[in-house]
């Protein structure tokens, strides 16, 4: 069992990850034409918090994550919803096959810090995506490692946006764009949530 199967039950039970998903939901709209008939990855998922508040706007999502336990918080979710455009699967990006589906557009949030192989995974997003698919990022601005105080030594600080942008337009990405979407309180400090675009 990971920390995050662990966490699973009780993730959803924290307003500010809820409040925080909604917020970069809103981010996402307004950054983005969502035109209807889409088709969304979303990788990282968790519990679906993010994609949730997002179901209304593409045709179907599918929510991929690591962790067991999240997808079964996620299944019961769904059936619960009765909604029938979340398919929840199980899919590690950096060492699985790539799914046979391309999709519109791939997002993620608070994931990419967590991902050891940074430019691996965003050639991978790339492949996954259609042509003029945009990949869309929310995670941490740079850090001073005070964020995760739970001893994690397996996460990037925090992306500076520059070096960000560059290494996504490495991996084969143009009109990169950022913005602030959110700003997380945590130990009396804030930490700046950035919103990253990027086309293929």
């Amino acid at each position: 069992m990971t920390d995050f199967d662990a966490r699973a039950k009780d993730w959803d039970s924290d307003p500010l990850k809820v409040e925080r998903a909604r917020v970069v939901a809103e981010a996402i709209r307004a950054a983005l034409d969502l035109r209807p008939g889409l088709t969304a990855l979303e990788y990282g998922c968790g519990t679906g918090l993010l994609s949730f508040f997002l179901r209304d706007d593409f045709a179907s999502i599918t929510l991929a994550d690591t962790s067991v336990g999240m997808l079964e918080v996620l299944s019961d979710k769904i059936k619960a919803a009765q909604t029938a455009t979340l398919h929840p699967v199980r899919l590690d990006l950096a060492s699985d096959p790539l799914p046979a589906d391309r999709f519109d557009v791939t997002y993620s949030l608070m994931v990419l810090h967590h991902i050891p192989d940074t430019d691996g995974i965003l050639r991978k997003f790339r492949q996954i995506l259609n042509p003029g698919g945009w990949l869309v990022v929310a995670d941490l601005d740079q850090e001073d490692g005070s964020f995760h105080t739970d001893g994690s030594t397996d996460v990037h600080l925090g992306f500076g946006r520059n070096a960000l942008q560059r290494r996504v337009e490495a991996a084969g990405f143009a009109e990169v764009n950022f913005s602030t979407a959110y700003t997380i309180p945590k130990n009396g400090r804030e930490y700046p949530v950035f919103l990253m675009t990027a086309r293929r």
